[in-house]
């Protein structure tokens, strides 16, 4: 690792460090830090600091923070919560570089505990200090065998290390300990592990610009509660793709309720967690649903000699794994390129004649009576051009067994390195393959996995980078004229913004008499539906407010009767704009298409299944703001009502280039409409030759 960027140098890479609170006992944090740093060969200096002893372990204490020398790199606080923000201003005064704060009990504690963590934040701003925390668990630079930490670790040489580089940010101290233990136990290459507590004066993104920058690290794991910095993380992401390195997240909160909307589906259907998602995935974020699976994806791309990308082979040695991988790998969405005896020579020339040629492939028990049809095999499929990855499912049973397949399997990788990356996936968890024959073929880039469907969910989670990537679009910014007292606009008026733009409505005018609807129905041609137009009413049919279908001038009198009634007793108090009259259109499927700008992570189109079961249903894609019409269709492709749209059971495909031109124009409106927040477009019917929204809704923020 190169030395970080002056802000974080002092605190990931010091040369002198204070341990505020040292002490002997067994366990005690203080006493922790400092076996670390001995067991580890620290040699910078080491100033320890408790009023109560004159020495530890032969190294003399100092009694107060204001005993230090001036300018120390970094402090260690392992001490109550109360102390904390004291010693940090004497630390501050001291001029120290950096500080680790251990203590939890802050912006988690109450008012104020809160107080106090934004003490910690202004004395950092004040004094250009570096802090971690608090609440954290500290960091361990492995680049340099520097463990600033209470955890027990003992970081491995360089020599007991393989592949690229992974760095580790995590909020939760715990899980960053937890995913260090297991990415050490796997002999993977960890550069730096850095848990972030609170984010008091640092966060995430602080440290995952200093490992994209990093040029000893090229794979960045990480487990995220919460982004605070949005927008910074995003141009971090983008900026990790263009360099060549990959970020993998975990981020919690797929069950958490979705912040509440003023007046719209669109607010309430993208929450903050898939729109985080979205956002993250569109920025060359891979998202991992598991700890297992950020460890099992941050492997693969640590070790293998490229990131699996195109079709999946799957070498087996059964008929029921088999059937069981095209199972799984259907569920998962993972191609396998299907192989015959006339598309894969090269594979029908290492099989015996009785082995069918296919994918996955099942070489049955022949493997045993001919062993080097492994490496026959896995030469064969790294040269064919439609696989990206190799996976292969081995019955390990004993060590005996694996005494004849791993040899070949091995000469395979050794004899010329492999341009794509081997999977290696025990079928047998508990069978176990010797500690020589894992170490090989992870020094040769091999992964070795216990389970077949860890590796089959970690490469489908990579698979999905590749749809990431293209497709990408500047906005055109379109700048509506909003009222400038801002809320929600009504559907009347939402329509008269949008129709100059090229959004299709029905035909239709607004009406403050029935004589006046009678008119307009009149005007339009029958049958037409009458809509009750009121700000205050964002879902007229809870309360009567639409009626389809009237047929003559008596049936909208009566619909406009009917309709004024059932809204006074729905709500008395309810006063309408008028009744908005429209020609009734041909059918067609319903989609919700809804723009929302997130005050954190910016704009972003909604659009699925819509209709009134819209929220039921939840068949939406999330459509980020950088997409192109044909990265949108690939979207809609991805719905699953998709085959509704291409044509299902003789129905005709419908108009996919016309949903996306929707989509676009929404992006433009949003990007040249600051004050606009929220858009929804509910139902939009969409035919074979266009779109037409019926219904349209807007929310805006009051001008100035």
């Amino acid at each position: 690792m190169t030395s970080p960027p002056p802000m974080l140098e002092r605190l990931l890479a010091p040369r002198s460090v204070a341990i505020v609170g040292a002490s002997e006992k067994p366990g005690a944090l203080g006493a922790s830090v400092l076996a670390n740093l001995v067991r580890n060969g620290f040699d910078g200096a080491i100033h320890l600091i408790n009023p109560k002893r004159a020495e530890i372990d032969g190294r003399p204490c100092l009694p107060a923070i204001a005993d230090l020398p001036l300018g120390v790199d970094v402090a260690v606080l392992a001490i109550p919560q109360a102390g904390v923000v004291p010693a940090l201003r004497d630390l501050a005064a001291r001029g120290c570089g950096a500080a680790v704060v251990f203590a939890a009990g802050f912006a988690e504690g109450g008012p104020q505990g809160l107080a106090d963590q934004h003490e910690i934040g202004r004395i950092a701003a004040a004094s250009g200090m570096v802090i971690e925390g608090p609440n954290c668990l500290g960091l361990v630079n492995h680049a340099r065998r520097l463990p600033l930490t209470f955890v027990e670790t003992l970081v491995p040489t360089d020599g007991q290390r393989h592949g690229r580089g992974v760095g580790i940010v995590s909020q939760s101290g715990a899980m960053a300990a937890v995913l260090g233990t297991t990415l050490m136990s796997r002999a993977l290459n960890l550069t730096l592990s850095v848990s972030t507590g609170n984010e008091a004066a640092t966060g995430v993104e602080d440290y995952v610009e200093h490992l994209v920058a990093d040029p000893g690290t090229e794979v960045i794991a990480m487990i995220v509660e919460q982004f605070r910095r949005p927008q910074r993380f995003l141009a971090t992401a983008r900026a990790a793709r263009a360099a060549g390195k990959l970020i993998v997240l975990l981020h919690p909160g797929r069950s958490a309720a979705a912040r509440e909307s003023a007046a719209t589906h669109t607010g309430a259907m993208a929450g903050d967690h898939p729109l985080m998602r979205a956002m993250v995935a569109r920025a060359g974020v891979v998202l991992a649903e598991t700890l297992e699976e950020l460890g099992d994806i941050a492997e693969i791309a640590s070790r293998c000699p490229a990131l699996p990308a195109g079709g999946t082979a799957v070498l087996g040695e059964s008929g029921a794994f088999k059937a069981l991988s095209l199972d799984l790998c259907e569920g998962l969405g993972l191609k396998l390129p299907a192989l015959d005896d006339a598309n894969a020579p090269a594979v029908r020339a290492a099989l015996p004649p009785f082995v069918a040629v296919s994918n996955p492939l099942d070489i049955t028990a022949q493997g045993l009576v001919e062993p080097d049809i492994y490496a026959r095999l896995i030469r064969a499929l790294a040269d064919d051009a439609r696989f990206g990855c190799i996976v292969a499912g081995i019955i390990q049973t004993d060590a005996a067994t694996c005494a004849i397949k791993l040899p070949p399997i091995r000469r395979a990788v050794a004899e010329a390195p492999l341009a794509k990356p081997l999977i290696f996936a025990g079928l047998d968890e508990g069978a176990g393959i010797g500690a020589d024959d894992r170490d090989a073929l992870r020094a040769a880039g091999v992964p070795v996995f216990p389970s077949s469907e860890r590796v089959f969910r970690a490469i489908a989670r990579l698979a999905a980078l590749a749809d990431a990537a293209g497709g990408a679009r500047t906005p055109a910014p379109l700048a509506l004229a909003l009222p400038a007292a801002g809320g929600v606009i009504p559907e009347y008026q939402a329509k008269q913004l949008l129709t100059p733009h090229g959004i299709g409505v029905p035909s239709g005018r607004l009406a403050t008499s029935a004589d006046a609807a009678v008119a307009i129905a009149a005007e339009l041609g029958v049958p037409v539906a009458l809509k009750a137009q009121a700000a205050a009413l964002s879902h007229k049919s809870d309360a009567g407010g639409v009626i389809l279908n009237l047929g003559d001038a008596a049936a909208v009198r009566a619909g406009w009767a009917r309709m004024h009634a059932d809204i006074a007793a729905f709500d008395p108090a309810l006063r309408l704009d008028g009744v908005l009259v429209e020609a009734m259109g041909r059918r067609g499927l319903e989609l919700i298409i809804g723009a929302r700008r997130d005050p954190d992570w910016g704009p972003v189109v909604l659009v699925g299944l819509g209709g009134v079961t819209a929220e039921i249903l939840h068949d939406v894609r999330l459509i980020t703001p950088d997409m192109d019409a044909a990265a949108i269709i690939a979207e809609l492709g991805r719905l699953r009502c998709a085959p509704l749209l291409w044509g299902y059971r003789g129905s005709p495909a419908l108009d996919v280039t016309a949903v996306a031109a929707l989509v676009l124009r929404l992006i433009d409106v949003l990007a040249g409409t600051p004050a606009l927040r929220e858009v929804d477009l509910n139902p939009v019917i969409v035919h074979p030759d266009g779109v037409v929204a019926l219904d349209a809704l807007m929310l805006a923020d009051p001008a100035g």
